[in-house]
């Protein structure tokens, strides 16, 4: 092989094969006057490059540059990795913060009090996490580029191990129970679960020893609004929140100045601050946890990755997703009742999804009542022989009925765009739910094909309510372990799961961009099998 120099990326994009894959043929069989002869490669590879512009696996990039034809080249990889995934901790920029023994032990089970850090100093305990414990991030050895999801960092898909930090409580800690002040804020919009993150974290915090716990109103604009006080928190207070849905300190997006947020933190002697929000939230986190490193402030500030789009790099879930799977459900149930009880009905869902097509991909999935499922990671065409109108009219004449789901950030391409922004930051999109309602009923009527179309929007009905049983446990286990890394004295970190197991991550790491499906994912073909629906081109 040629030695070529590349920047390090975990995915390797390679053409795909020019050989018909038996993929593209059960593909053809659902879609009626397709010319089975026509040359699917452009289109494939389209899609492929809409994937991979934002690609779903990748972390921030490396600035480094690797030759593969270098036999060293995998430990220079594996050492740029671990230097860009390695976690703060206090003691970087505090080098007189000392360790104590830790105060979360848990044979011992009676109530804590200011003598605990005697009490526990000789307790031996085996439930500790070691600082050196390590999770492997891709567990999946790929033996081709062209394989199914494939991840390569080279282009023999050589296996590269990629560790990252487990998380759990540690046998040292850097925060007196006594000193600390905690805080917990929640921005960005509702997701289910808020509540049972923020009761764990409380919780959690009082097993340590904190006294003095709050939490700030309305998002980060609750550091500088005066009319705006901290919310006293205690286990007493938090014991039943988790049973309703929203957030008991109530949410907003935007904010105040970093430094506007850390003077206040000063203020009013924060030392620890948690987190709960999404990529914006996390961007302002780190904001915070580097400006608290410029002033070399003895402060943790921990985020807990809270989208029900689930579309944080590397997290293999995040917490809400579930439920708003879940709840999806009853509004496509609702969608197929109406079409199906129609004469000639068609129902569409839109569901949320600004840049990825998990909950919609899910939700089709798990309700197996879906016709044709649109994401925002595979472009379609609404007109035309191959397009979503046509196989529509196929869906009809052959059963009589159809749905459809569509994630909101599918098919922006056919709105007008505003270039507006919602007080995160974000693109605020066009309506596509209603604008293919429209196309539909004008197609219909132009064929003089009779059509009954329903269309159903449950936003923010799956947002609002309560954390289901799996979200639950998720939320919980996620409070615990932020609590633990604020007290290992770790700062500018994430918490999340990863291959079954709960890790740290550096922000920065997994807010560079948005996690988006991959189209040449199994998940991804396990939904178009369901469907049967083909490509839209």
């Amino acid at each position: 092989m040629a030695a070529t120099s590349v920047a390090i990326k975990p995915r390797l994009v390679l053409p795909p094969k020019t050989s018909t894959r038996c993929g593209d043929h059960a593909l053809l069989l659902f879609w009626p006057g397709r010319n089975p002869n026509r040359n699917e490669i452009p289109q494939r590879m389209r899609v492929k490059a809409q994937a991979e512009k934002h690609d779903s696996s990748s972390s921030s990039s490396s600035t480094m540059s690797i030759d593969f034809s270098d036999p060293d080249w995998k430990s220079k990889y594996q050492r740029d990795f671990e230097a860009r995934f390695n976690i703060p901790h206090i003691t970087d920029v505090v080098s007189e913060a000392v360790s104590y023994p830790s105060t979360f032990c848990l044979k011992m089970r009676t109530p804590v009090s200011v003598d605990l850090l005697e009490r526990y100093s000789d307790e031996e305990w085996h439930g500790y996490i070691y600082n050196n414990d390590r999770v492997l991030l891709k567990v999946i050895h790929y033996s081709s580029p062209t394989s199914a999801g494939a991840e390569c960092v080279d282009p023999d898909c050589t296996w590269v191990e990629q560790w990252v930090h487990r998380a759990g409580p540690r046998e040292k800690i850097y925060f007196k129970p006594e000193e600390v002040k905690a805080a917990i804020v929640t921005c960005g919009g509702l997701c289910p679960g808020l509540n049972n993150v923020i009761r764990q974290i409380v919780i959690t915090l009082e097993i340590y020893g904190v006294k003095k716990i709050v939490g700030i109103p309305f998002g980060y604009r609750g550091f500088a609004d005066k009319d705006l006080a901290e919310i006293p928190l205690s286990r007493k207070v938090v014991q039943n929140i988790h049973l309703s849905g929203g957030s008991l300190l109530g949410v907003s997006r935007g904010g105040p100045k970093v430094s506007e947020i850390v003077d206040s933190m000063e203020e009013r002697g924060i030392n620890m601050l948690f987190v709960l929000g999404g990529n914006g939230t996390h961007a302002g986190a780190n904001a915070i946890h580097e400006e608290c490193r410029k002033r070399r402030l003895k402060i943790a500030v921990v985020g807990v990755p809270k989208t029900i789009d689930n579309d944080i790099l590397l997290i293999d879930k995040t917490f809400g997703f579930d439920t708003a799977v879940e709840e999806a459900q009853r509004a496509i149930n609702s969608a197929y009742i109406e079409a199906h009880s129609a004469y000639r009905g068609i129902g569409i869902v839109k569901l949320m999804g600004r840049s990825s097509g998990f909950i919609a991909m899910q939700s089709s999935l798990a309700s197996g009542q879906i016709d044709i499922c649109l994401i925002p990671e595979v472009p379609f065409n609404l007109h035309g022989p191959h397009g979503v109108l046509s196989h529509l009219k196929y869906l009809l004449e052959t059963k009589g009925f159809a749905v459809v789901c569509v994630a909101e950030g599918a098919g922006q391409n056919f709105l007008e765009k505003t270039n507006a922004t919602d007080a995160s930051g974000n693109i605020v999109l066009g309506d596509i739910g209603v604008h293919i309602q429209q196309e539909i009923k004008k197609y219909f009527k132009e064929v003089g094909f009779p059509a009954d179309v329903k269309y159903i929007d449950p936003t923010y009905m799956i947002r609002a309510c309560r954390a289901n049983a799996s979200d639950r446990i998720l939320c919980t286990v996620l409070g615990q372990n932020a609590v633990h890394g604020a007290f290992a004295g770790y700062s500018g970190i994430t918490v999340g799961i990863c291959n079954t197991h709960y890790v740290y991550f550096p922000i920065p790491e997994v807010i560079s961009q948005p996690r988006v499906l991959d189209p040449n994912s199994r998940m991804w073909h396990r939904c178009l099998t369901s469907t049967g629906q083909p490509d839209f081109f």
